[in-house]
């Protein structure tokens, strides 16, 4: 199975290497106050992939915390619930 997954990222990175590699022109990015950077098209690709991931990763970090809270909480919930005696059982019945 990881001679699977690597291949499948060598092959992947292989791809993205030609994509790249064909789309090396330049491009001109016209800011703001009229000022021009002439950046290479895989380089802008690079940055906006980047800051794109970037944006995604902050986006579900605020989700993923809330559901470890959750969990926990739920973990605790439980715990409490194992160490209490059920009202009726042998433990109650003893103390009579």
């Amino acid at each position: 199975m990881r001679l699977l997954i690597w291949s499948v990222r060598i092959v992947f990175f292989l791809l993205l290497l030609a994509f790249l590699s064909r789309n090396s022109g330049t491009v001109g990015v016209q800011l703001f106050f009229d000022s021009l950077w002439t950046l290479p098209l895989s380089l802008l690709m690079l940055i906006f992939l980047v800051a794109g991931v970037l944006l995604g990763v902050t986006a579900t970090t605020a989700t993923m915390l809330r559901q470890r809270r959750e969990l926990a909480r739920l973990h605790a919930r439980v715990d409490k619930a194992g160490r209490e005696p059920e009202p009726g059982s042998s433990a109650s019945a003893r103390s009579v």
